[in-house]
């Protein structure tokens, strides 16, 4: 019967099994095979590791000129190909990483997919909810300094530990997250124990009576929101670009301000004696917004505005807006940090 290739490394194999004390040579005679095809099956065998050169003669003597191999059990061949093929694998993930770590030194920012802000703007509507959830885990691993969110219900339960193990990778790496929720979220058990969770690794959180839409920011460079807030199975709109992302966050700025701190009562005072809705007020007019513009953001009437502020000049002890602007901004209550240290 004719045999071709690895049929006749196997009737070797197989030969040399059957009958140890037979040479490679005497078996290849026996099967007829040519050179060529003897030395092909001796090749194949030793790579398989299932045939090994004899052990060398202790005594010194003079070598068999023609030394019978030491056919070795599948077995034990398989295992040994296993572990010289994990010990390579793990020589080329180690060359990998070397190689990775010094490729990230060299060139990181131009590695991390919408890192560098863009003067451009690009607005994409995206119809694919596999989609959203692959740029929000890219988010993850790309954004360099804030990720702010808005959420307009409560996390599904499946979804939680996922968002807490983004936000483990996020404090690692330095990114400050804030998250807004409706107060009504804070209400519900589950979600309530959620947030605490979210506040132990470090994440902002307040709650807001009206969140308007579910909504992503990171680095002035990106925003994920819905076309229509009223619908969550709409599409998604994805933003890049600080001349339009600036845009989303001045309204996250103005809703955040407006919410109070997770744990906290609405309108409960904090230890500079100003609650929420003053220091929203006070954080808008040291911006430059008008009255106007205040009270339509605050949802007040002028007069509520006014009121508000000469409260704050008077919990400041300014004599005018300008002067409780600087004062504010010395103890730092328009950045949430504490106060400028004195000369």
């Amino acid at each position: 019967m004719t045999r071709t290739g690895s049929d006749q490394a196997l009737a070797v194999y197989q030969e040399l099994r059957a009958r140890p004390e037979a040479g490679f040579d005497e078996v290849a005679d026996r099967l007829e095979l040519s050179a060529d095809e003897r030395e092909r099956c001796r090749q194949e065998l030793a790579s398989l590791g299932l045939t090994a050169p004899p052990a060398p003669d202790p005594s010194g003597r003079r070598e068999d000129p023609t030394p019978r191999p030491v056919v070795v059990d599948p077995d034990v061949a398989l295992l040994r190909l296993l572990r010289r093929e994990r010990d390579r694998l793990q020589d080329r993930l180690a060359a990998t990483s070397r190689a990775h770590t010094a490729l990230e030194a060299l060139a990181g920012p131009f590695l991390r997919a919408g890192a560098a802000p863009r003067s451009e703007v690009e607005v994409e509507i995206v119809t694919d909810p596999q989609r959203v959830l692959r740029e929000l885990a890219d988010l993850t691993t790309s954004v360099r300094t804030a990720v702010h969110v808005m959420h307009t219900g409560s996390v599904r339960r499946e979804d939680m530990a996922a968002e807490l193990e983004r936000d483990r990778r996020r404090a690692a790496r330095g990114v400050r997250v804030r998250a807004m929720y409706s107060r009504r979220v804070g209400t519900v058990p589950e979600m309530g124990q959620h947030l605490d969770d979210r506040a132990a690794l470090g994440v902002e959180l307040r709650l807001s009576p009206v969140v308007p839409m579910n909504m992503v920011l990171a680095d002035e460079n990106f925003a994920l929101l819905p076309t229509d807030p009223h619908d969550p199975d709409s599409p998604t709109i994805l933003a890049r670009g600080p001349g339009l992302v600036r845009s989303y966050l001045a309204l996250y700025e103005y809703c955040w301000q407006a919410a109070s701190r997770h744990g906290e009562a609405p309108g409960e005072t904090r230890g500079d004696g100003l609650s929420d809705q003053q220091r929203a007020a006070l954080q808008m007019l040291a911006s430059g917004i008008k009255d106007e513009q205040i009270a339509r953001s605050l949802g007040v009437s002028l007069r509520t505005v006014s009121r508000l502020l000469s409260e704050v000049m008077q919990e400041l002890g300014a004599a005018s807006r300008f002067e409780a602007g600087v004062k504010a901004a010395r103890l730092g209550l328009l950045t949430g940090e504490g106060p400028e240290p004195v000369a």
